[in-house]
């Protein structure tokens, strides 16, 4: 297994195993239900991206995407593409969809991440899984892009994903 591959692996064989623990054991029915409000004044805004920051801390996945967000877009404060990373990655590694398909698109694009075509679409794919319709597009852009080595890999490691998955299900029955 070449060096690019294996941390791929790794990372996606991590993401599939923390999902079940989620969600009542469903690990591809993640809700969102918390939100941050940064789209304050100047005045308020390092206050209000502390308590974003705590909840987000706190496991509150609205609040990671929402942070996710405010570094990732720039209007609000200077574009932070690492701190963007940080925060869509926590959100996606509990099964955020929309943070799941921002992270997508970093690693399309090359944003803050060396660009990968592989990672896109496991990332864009598990994102569809998780109820971002749009990223089964985005996705499917992706792979116009991809080399058949490249499609071939992005596919095992989904597939390694859907049967740990389904795995989980059997075990919880």
């Amino acid at each position: 297994m070449n060096r690019t591959v294996r941390p791929l692996l790794l990372g996606c064989l991590l993401l599939a195993s923390s999902l079940p623990a989620l969600a009542g054991g469903n690990s591809l029915l993640v809700p969102a239900n918390a939100r941050c409000v940064l789209d304050l004044e100047p005045p308020a805004l390092p206050d209000a991206l502390r308590l974003c920051e705590q909840a987000a801390l706190g496991g509150d996945l609205q609040a990671a995407f929402e942070l996710g967000e405010f570094y990732h877009d720039g209007r609000r404060a200077p574009r932070d593409l690492a701190k963007a990373l940080k925060w869509f990655e926590q959100a996606s590694l509990h099964g955020h969809a929309l943070a799941q398909h921002r992270l997508g698109v970093m690693f399309f694009r090359g944003e803050g991440v060396p660009a990968s075509n592989v990672q896109a679409y496991i990332v864009l794919k598990m994102a569809a899984v998780n109820g971002d319709e749009s990223a089964l597009d985005t996705a499917d852009r992706v792979s116009t892009q991809m080399r058949r080595d490249e499609l071939e890999i992005a596919t095992q490691v989904l597939g390694q994903v859907f049967r740990n998955y389904l795995l989980d299900l059997q075990v919880a029955d």
